[in-house]
């Protein structure tokens, strides 16, 4: 009841339904007076056929007329009221069942529909929201943000200028707020002085225009973007924004250390303060074929085997676990130790220089990226693109224009002789379909391939893919990691660090005892005590109380460690 009557008070109110209402009014006030002047009309006709009738009658024979019903109780003898009758039958069409309804939906039903909408989104927060996220666009990145924000409870809106955008986004269950995002007063109502951070992912142009507006209201709010092109991070820089990222750039980045050869050791892939989470591909390394037991990693280096990932999926890792030429070890360690491990598992692989040793299927800007890094790196790359124009980069001279899936293009390219490949394209279908191809050609070829969204990734695993970089999941993992530094922090698809303090029910247990392993399937990989970070714990180390646990697992677990 209060939420109709809000949509009646928003109606009534409104301007432009006030206009409406007038005019839809001076329609219904022009067909009474047709009704009535046909009314008269008919008396007179009848009359003049000696016939008589009531008033009633006369206004009931012109509705059923007009409105086509046509009950032929009451009929005209002469043919000067049978022309009468169709005069009026052709009208009633004309206006009740042609422009009446138009007019209806026009004027009244149309912004009836607008107000109901309207009135189901707000358009100001309550002045004590604070520590809010604010939103300007829905794209994968910040839709992947918002499933971060939810786990944790923090409270975000988004921010939009169209009411039907809007209803829709509340259908789905997200929290929206209308209002114009270039307009300040707009963030007055959003509380954007007291929100944890506002997040812009539009094009630069609008970007930089909110950002401006926002720098009107607040000076202080955190205002983190993605910005689209290299030149527009100075712009961006300038209008307010604390942090700019190239995420695309990002993308290509991660996707190219991830190829054989790049750094002959592990890669680094995120930091809890002085603790490195690393990843190894152990094909063309020492480990291949060996148990976990006889790596000796552990007491060789110092560096603890979090687990293993394979095929996408996250495996823990027992001293029997056998090292497949697959596997990718998940480490974790100091600096130093990490250093130890790369001088002792070097990766024993020399390039061919015949030959490239990575390929790129998509010569775009991620795929153009990747190219620059593995540049840097000393790798001999090839880029297959299927369209000459992106090829006119500083990579042209080596690109190769072509389908990529044409068995033709890629053997000129190089496929059986390359080692890693990486798929670039921005369709996720596309991807899908390269990489199951690749990996039908070369069973032993190492395929990294980008997901735009996060679900394919598990799709891209299936096809034959080694290692996904979801798009996504990378800008929203960057973003969030401004909010909770210190608290959670995301490495790689599908791997989340978190911290919680051991409290009683862990209190005065080993931590191999404690089963939090067995029971969760996450990992303790540090222990914070007395503001002393202990880095990988031996498994009989005692827990205390008061013991700050950093532990890492998989989102899916996440649940079963937080109740635990």
């Amino acid at each position: 009841m209060k939420f109709l009557f809000t949509q009646l008070l928003y109606f009534f109110q409104h301007k432009t339904a006030q206009r409406n209402l007038v005019t839809l009014g001076k329609f219904f006030a022009f067909l009474f007076l047709i009704v009535c002047l046909y009314s008269v009309l008919f008396h007179a006709l009848m009359m003049y056929e000696n016939r008589y009738y009531s008033w009633i009658t006369g206004f009931y024979w012109t509705m059923t007329v007009m409105s086509t019903l046509g009950f032929g109780d009451i009929t005209f003898h002469t043919d000067v009221g049978l022309l009468f009758t169709m005069v009026v039958l052709i009208s009633g069409v004309l206006f009740l069942l042609i422009i009446l309804p138009f007019t209806f939906i026009q004027f009244f039903y149309a912004p009836w529909l607008e107000a109901q909408e309207r009135a189901r989104t707000p358009r100001r927060l309550p002045e004590e929201t604070r520590g809010h996220v604010i939103i300007t666009c829905v794209d994968p990145v910040t839709t992947r943000l918002i499933d971060y924000l939810n786990r944790l409870n923090i409270t975000y809106y988004i921010v939009t200028s169209d009411p039907r955008e809007a209803s829709n986004l509340l259908d789905k269950g997200y929290k929206v707020v209308v209002g114009e995002p270039d307009l300040p007063e707009t963030y007055r109502l959003l509380q954007v002085d007291k929100a944890a951070l506002v997040v812009i992912t539009n094009d630069d142009l609008i970007s930089t225009n909110i950002s401006f507006t926002i720098r009107q209201v607040s000076q202080d709010v955190p205002i983190v973007t993605n910005a689209n092109n290299e030149y527009s991070i100075d712009i961006l820089e300038f209008s307010g924004t604390i942090s700019v990222y190239e995420f695309m750039k990002m993308l290509g980045e991660s996707l190219s250390k991830r190829a054989f050869g790049v750094g002959q050791g592990a890669n680094i892939i995120g930091r809890f303060d002085d603790l490195l989470i690393s990843e190894l591909p152990v094909r063309y390394t020492e480990l291949e074929g060996k148990t976990l037991a006889e790596s000796g990693i552990r007491p060789s280096t110092g560096v603890t085997v979090i687990g293993m990932m394979e095929e996408g999926k996250f495996l823990a890792s027992t001293p029997q676990t056998v090292i497949t030429p697959r596997t990718i070890l998940m480490l974790a360690g100091s600096t130093s130790q990490l250093r130890t491990f790369n001088e002792i598992y070097t990766v024993n692989y020399q390039q061919d220089p015949e030959h490239p040793q990575v390929l790129i299927l998509g010569g775009g800007r991620v795929g153009q990226v990747a190219a620059r890094t593995l540049e840097e790196h000393g790798i001999h790359y090839r880029i297959i693109e299927k369209r000459a124009i992106k090829a006119e980069g500083p990579s042209r001279q080596f690109t190769t224009v072509g389908d990529a899936a044409d068995i033709n293009t890629l053997k000129a390219a190089g496929i059986d002789h390359a080692k890693s490949v990486i798929v670039t394209t921005h369709s996720d279908d596309m991807n899908i379909y390269l990489t199951f191809y690749c990996r039908q050609l070369r069973s032993d070829i190492q395929i990294i391939s980008r997901s735009i969204l996060e679900r394919n990734v598990a799709k891209l695993h299936m096809a034959g893919a080694d290692q996904v970089m979801s798009y996504a999941s990378l800008g929203a993992g960057t973003i969030f990691q401004l909010l909770r530094p210190n608290e959670v922090s995301l490495f790689t698809e599908g791997l989340i660090v978190m911290n919680r303090k051991a409290g009683t029910h862990f209190a005065g247990q080993t931590i191999m005892a404690s089963g939090i392993r067995e029971k969760t399937g996450f990992s303790i990989i540090a222990m914070r005590r007395d503001d002393r970070l202990i880095i990988s714990p031996e498994p009989g180390m005692e827990i205390r109380e008061y013991d700050e646990l950093i532990v890492i697992g998989t989102a899916d677990n996440e649940k079963l460690f937080t109740s635990l």
